[in-house]
């Protein structure tokens, strides 16, 4: 099974990637509008951290009844739904004029993200049954490669956006991304089984919660998976674009290009990579992915020279999070994917935002490249608990 098989034999999984890609970089587009937005309101590090955050904030807060709406609920009406409300929200931005709004974007945040959350678990949950075995462990790493590649390829294309039209421009052609998104999406046809689960709402989180506590390998796939979390680099990035490369090229073209070296990165790693990712080889992929970290971090005084750290760091980390993503839903009844699914992301999202939060507090504290190699110690911390995990495969 490769790629162009996949999407020759299931074509639903073609129009599906289609409608990720679209979305995915529409959910990302205009987050250089807006940390660019908040370097010309003079933010502080911590408030830039803080906005950072509220991006993965909204998985944790509503995990437990997203991933029982998601086991509960027809997955096509829910889906759309979520686009539109994403569509919303993006609009919303076009109403922040100044620090004093902050509130105000801070909430659309919230909504925008909590609605891109639920469709990404939603997705992940419907992919394991439409698919199984290599063909389920592929359409994994496309769905990877393309969240990855427009989490940073979709800021590297909005800095340029950003540079030369503006920040408004940029919100108001990301709320079209996501209105083509919905359209593509109310084209595609798939039928999968009813779900079985009628009980109340918060009946179905709690049977959902007995169900991991009593089934340890999925806790250890969880923690495992919250591994890519420690990659949540958009506060770094912005912090060295607004304190050291700004003397070198401006802040939005320093920030997109950041991310489109990464971008690439991201992409390309998963198809050289893909077929070492085993049981075996997974110990060595996560002390790689600490030793690029740690590159990066020796490279940081020079803009140019980073991205080479940068091509690095990204290099790995998607086939982690696609690896650790098939072992999980590989390891889970499908009643419970919804629920497990959800949770496995709030537990990502925290990662997320300690990380962030992390960065922001350490800025002031001491210099962007010590606090960038604490955070590759953590990969070899990993690598160590996987060997933990190994005994319960």
């Amino acid at each position: 099974m490769n790629y162009r098989k996949l999407f020759k034999e299931h074509k639903v999984i073609r129009d599906l990637s289609l409608v990720q890609f679209i979305s995915y970089f529409g959910a990302w587009f205009s987050n250089v509008a807006i940390y660019t937005m908040l370097v010309q309101f003079q933010s502080t590090a911590f408030a830039i951290s803080v906005v950072t955050a509220m991006h993965f904030i909204p998985a944790i807060v509503i995990a437990p009844f997203s991933g029982a709406i998601i086991d509960r609920f027809k997955i096509k009406p829910l889906m759309l739904s979520l686009l539109f409300t994403e569509f919303l929200m993006t609009l919303g931005f076009l109403l922040i004029d100044s620090s004093e709004d902050m509130w105000l974007l801070l909430i659309l945040i919230f909504i925008r993200m909590s609605s891109a959350s639920m469709f990404f678990s939603t997705e992940m949950s419907l992919l394991p049954r439409l698919l199984k075995g290599p063909a389920l462990q592929k359409a994994n790493e496309i769905h990877s490669i393309l969240w990855s590649f427009c989490y940073a390829f979709g800021m590297a294309i909005s800095g340029v956006v950003v540079n030369y039209v503006g920040v408004k421009i940029a919100f108001i052609l990301d709320a079209l991304l996501f209105l083509i998104a919905l359209i593509v999406f109310i084209n595609i046809n798939f039928v999968v089984k009813e779900s079985e689960v009628q009980d109340k709402i918060f009946r179905i989180i709690k049977d959902g919660f007995v169900y991991i506590k009593n089934n340890k390998i999925i806790i250890h796939l969880i923690i495992l998976h919250s591994s890519v979390g420690l990659t949540s680099f958009d506060t770094l990035v912005t912090l060295l674009a607004k304190n050291e490369y700004k003397y070198v090229i401006s802040v939005p073209l320093s920030i997109g290009i950041s991310n489109a070296v990464r971008a690439l990165a991201l992409m390309i790693g998963p198809y050289y990579l893909g077929k070492f990712a085993n049981k075996e080889n997974f110990f060595y992929l996560l002390i790689l992915q600490g030793v690029g970290i740690s590159i990066w971090a020796s490279l940081q005084f020079n803009f140019y020279l980073a991205l080479i750290g940068l091509f690095i760091t990204g290099f790995f980390t998607t086939i982690i999070w696609s690896y650790t993503y098939a072992l999980l839903q590989e390891n889970c009844e499908e009643k419970y994917l919804g629920r497990v699914i959800s949770y496995n992301d709030m537990i990502f999202m925290l990662a997320n935002v300690a990380t962030t939060i992390f960065i922001g507090l350490m800025a002031s504290l001491t210099s962007l490249d010590i606090i960038t190699y604490i955070i590759s110690f953590g990969f070899f911390i990993f690598a160590f608990y996987y060997r933990k995990v190994l005994l319960w495969l």
